[in-house]
C-alpha cells in the first residue's frame, strides 16, 4: 500500500507508525494528518500524488492495515455494527488509529468505553453528539472526562437553538451524568424561560430535585392532616397529591404547564405527557383507598391527581399519526387533549381554600 503514497509521506508515516499511537485524525480540507502519541501531538502535512479523495483513501487503508490488519481499509461490516453495541472482541483503541470518523462513532457508542478511550476519542472528534454519547457511560461520567464533556455541552446548549430534540437529549444526558454543579443546573433550568424544551428533560430525569423550587402549596398542611393515615399507609393517590402540593411538585406542575402552553414539536408534547403520567402514576386504588369523610373537601384535587396519573402520549398518538404539524398548527390540533390536562394541573397550583380547611 505504501507504493501508492508519495515518498515523503511514506517515510513520515513509517516513522509515525513506529511510535505508540493513541489516536489519529485527518484534516481533509487542509490535507494534514494529526496523531496523538504517548509523547504528545504530531502533525504530518500530506503531499498527494493523485486526486485528494483517492489519496486520503490510500492513507486510511494504510492506517487500517496497520491498526486492524485490514489492508482494504476500515471494515465495512463494522459500520453496520457501530450503533448496535456489537463491538465485543474488538480492541476499541485500535479503531481510533484508522482515521475513520465512523470508527470514532463505533468507539463512543460502545458500552466498553473507558475514561481514557473517551479522552482519545474526544481529541479525535469533539462533537456535541459524541459528547452526549460518551457522557451516558458511567465510567466516563465519573472519570476526568465527565466534567470536560459536561462543560462542553453546557457551553454549547445555546447553539442548539431550535433543535428541540437535541436540547431535550442534551439536558437529559447532563442530568443523568450527575456531573453538573448547582450553578450549572440553575443556569440550564433558567434557559427554559427562553425555550421551554429545556424543562422537559428536568421533568423526565429530576422531577424530585428540580432547581429553584417554589414554595409549598398553601393547602399542603391541611391535606397532610386530613390524609395522615392514608399517607402513612402509602396510599398511592394520597402520596401523589402530597407530592404535587410540595414545593418540588409545584415547580414540576408550573414547568409542565409552561411547556404545554406552547410546545414547539411533537416530541416535546409526547415526552412531557409521559413525564406527567410517571410523576402522578399509581393511584389505581382510589377512591376505595380514601376515606370520603376525611377528604371530602379535597375531592376535586384528588380527582385531578387521578386523571393526571393516566396521562400518556397515547392520547395524542392518533393525532400525530395523521399529521406532521409543529408549532401553532400542532397546538390547535392537540388542544382538545391538552386543555383538560392543563386544567387539572392548574387546579393543583391554584391558590384557593377547600372546604376541608
Amino acid at each position: 500500500m505504501t507504493e501508492d503514497l508519495s515518498p515523503e509521506d511514506r517515510f513520515r508515516l513509517e516513522v509515525l507508525l513506529a511510535q505508540e499511537l493513541k489516536a489519529v485524525r485527518i484534516d481533509e480540507s487542509n490535507l494534514v494528518l494529526h496523531a496523538l502519541t504517548s509523547q504528545g501531538e504530531a502533525s504530518i502535512p500530506l503531499a498527494p500524488n493523485c486526486r485528494a479523495d483517492k489519496y486520503l483513501r490510500h492513507i486510511r487503508e494504510l492506517l487500517s492495515g496497520h491498526a486492524l490488519g485490514s489492508p482494504g481499509g476500515y471494515p465495512v461490516y463494522l459500520s453496520r455494527w457501530t450503533r448496535h453495541g456489537q463491538m465485543e472482541g474488538i480492541n476499541l483503541g485500535k479503531l481510533l488509529l484508522t482515521g475513520e470518523p465512523e470508527a470514532v462513532v463505533a468507539v463512543v457508542y460502545s458500552p466498553a468505553l473507558t475514561d481514557e478511550l473517551a479522552r482519545h476519542a474526544w481529541w479525535t472528534q469533539p462533537t456535541i453528539e459524541n459528547a452526549r454519547l460518551m457522557l451516558r457511560r458511567e465510567a466516563v461520567a465519573r472519570g476526568e472526562m465527565g466534567k470536560v464533556l459536561a462543560d462542553f455541552l453546557v457551553e454549547h446548549l445555546p447553539f442548539l437553538q431550535d433543535d428541540h430534540l437535541a436540547i431535550m437529549d442534551t439536558v437529559a444526558v447532563l442530568l443523568h451524568s450527575g456531573v453538573l454543579s448547582r450553578e450549572q443546573m440553575e443556569a440550564t433550568w433558567k434557559r427554559g424561560k427562553r425555550s421551554n424544551s429545556h424543562y422537559v428533560a428536568f421533568l423526565e430525569m429530576a422531577a424530585g430535585s428540580l432547581p429553584m423550587a417554589r414554595p409549598d402549596h398553601a393547602e399542603l398542611p391541611a391535606v397532610r392532616a386530613a390524609l395522615a393515615e392514608q399517607i402513612a399507609a402509602g396510599q398511592p393517590v394520597a402520596l401523589a397529591l402530597e407530592r404535587a402540593l410540595s414545593g418540588q411538585g409545584q415547580t414540576f406542575l408550573a414547568a409542565a404547564v409552561e411547556i404545554l402552553e406552547r410546545p414547539e414539536t411533537q416530541e416535546v408534547v409526547t415526552r412531557t405527557l409521559n413525564a406527567i403520567g410517571r410523576y402522578f402514576s399509581g393511584p389505581e386504588a382510589w377512591p376505595e383507598g380514601i376515606d370520603p369523610p376525611a377528604c371530602q373537601g379535597f375531592a376535586p384535587l384528588l380527582e385531578a391527581t387521578v386523571r393526571l396519573a393516566g396521562v400518556r402520549e397515547d392520547s395524542v398518538k392518533p393525532i400525530f399519526a395523521r399529521s406532521t404539524a409543529i408549532g401553532s398548527l400542532m397546538r390547535r390540533k392537540i388542544e382538545p387533549v391538552v386543555a383538560p390536562i392543563m386544567a387539572d394541573m392548574r387546579a393543583l397550583t391554584a391558590a384557593r381554600k377547600t372546604a376541608a380547611s
